[in-house]
């Protein structure tokens, strides 16, 4: 999978731009503040419809103009897809093929990217919410059935703690309906956990050797769900069910006292243990951040297992956070498979000799030009 060509209008700082892009790798040189990153979220939300930086469609539109664009074309195993996505403070719409796409599940999943950027290197030792939209975000792209269950999870959530507060402020009485969201949110809950762990397997079966070979098999990573639930002991989708049900009874009176669910994938997190031990809590830094590299590594590998295609990889920044060794295994990992885009303050802060004829960009003032390779400064 491939990005061949992006055109922005009144994106972030881009009023009006045009690249086109290798497909190997693509560097971007420029100092902060000049458009580097608002350039790899671009491509991010033409493929996810949303931002990793902001929640606000506003936030991602030129401050002089009320309307973005977006269009890229893409080019697949199945041979070359126009995508748009236009934003507005009241919205977003998608196209594809030049076909308006009334439901954006449909549309998300046709580019696949892996974004890396340095707070990524957190997710090992950040917080829960950090690794359920970790989850979230990657399994969507990888799973269409995925992202319609999260969908509708996340929607009867919210029903449900809206009514858990109505119940809470005695402005609604009937528990009858409160029995009929539970059990709405116990089907599409026990369906999110069984494929996040289905997934989660995968991931962990191809986290495991990039983590040995980077640690030269001194270390052994393991990737575990955490659960409310004593989730790996229940064998199967009707077991998940009835542990749900259960629990749910049991928590009744006080989801109404607190006016909040209590239990759910929404509360579920990953541990990351690193020869038996939790590596967030007896970790070292250089662990913690072979850990993260590992999983974003086998990432790149099950987005294939699932897809068929390699997904395009958008390294922000990253590389100057990551020694010599870890940039080594990094950038062998992506050559000649994965099209990527790296951003840098300077072609000095990365292992340049093992990228092989990058196309490279100067980045100023929310403008780029490309540098031939006779005008490069070595």
């Amino acid at each position: 999978m491939q990005l061949r060509s992006i055109k922005l209008e009144n994106f972030r700082n881009y009023t009006d731009l045009a690249l086109d892009f290798s497909p190997g790798v693509n560097v971007f040189l420029g100092q902060n503040a000049q458009g580097k990153t608002n350039l790899l979220e671009a491509i991010y939300v033409l493929a996810l419809t949303r931002s990793h930086r902001t929640h606000l469609d506003r936030d991602l539109i030129n401050w002089e103009a009320k309307t973005a664009r977006i269009s890229g074309q893409v080019e697949r195993r199945t041979g070359k897809l126009p995508l748009e996505l236009s934003l507005t403070s009241k919205g977003k719409k998608a196209r594809m093929n030049h076909l308006d796409q009334p439901k954006l599940a449909r549309y998300i999943g046709q580019m696949n990217v892996i974004l890396f950027a340095p707070e990524d290197l957190e997710l090992v030792k950040g917080a829960p919410q950090n690794r359920r939209q970790f989850l979230d975000r990657e399994f969507s792209q990888m799973s269409p059935k995925y992202l319609y269950t999260a969908n509708q999870y996340k929607a009867i959530l919210k029903q449900r703690n809206q009514y858990l507060k109505q119940l809470n402020t005695l402005k609604a009485q009937d528990q009858v309906f409160l029995d009929v969201l539970t059990d709405q949110l116990i089907e599409y809950g026990s369906d999110l956990i069984q494929q996040r762990l289905n997934l989660l397997e995968q991931l962990d079966a191809a986290a495991v050797p990039v983590h040995q070979e980077i640690t030269q098999g001194q270390e052994h990573l393991t990737l575990k769900y955490v659960s409310q639930l004593d989730i790996h002991e229940l064998d199967s989708l009707e077991q998940i069910q009835k542990s749900l049900h259960e629990r749910f009874q049991k928590l009744r009176s006080r989801e109404i006292q607190l006016g909040t669910t209590l239990l759910g994938p929404q509360r579920d997190d990953i541990q990351f243990l690193v020869n038996e031990h939790d590596v967030a809590v007896f970790g070292s830094q250089g662990q913690q951040r072979t850990t993260a590299l590992a999983v974003k590594l086998a990432e790149i590998e099950l987005m294939y297992m699932q897809t068929g295609e390699y997904p395009i990889l958008l390294l922000d920044d990253v590389l100057s956070e990551l020694d010599s060794a870890r940039q080594t295994q990094l950038l062998a990992a992506m050559q000649d498979r994965v099209q990527t885009f790296l951003t840098t303050p300077s072609l000095n802060d990365i292992a340049s000799q093992l990228i092989k004829t990058p196309k490279i960009f100067q980045v100023s003032a929310g403008k780029i030009t490309e540098i031939k390779t006779d005008d490069r400064d070595d």
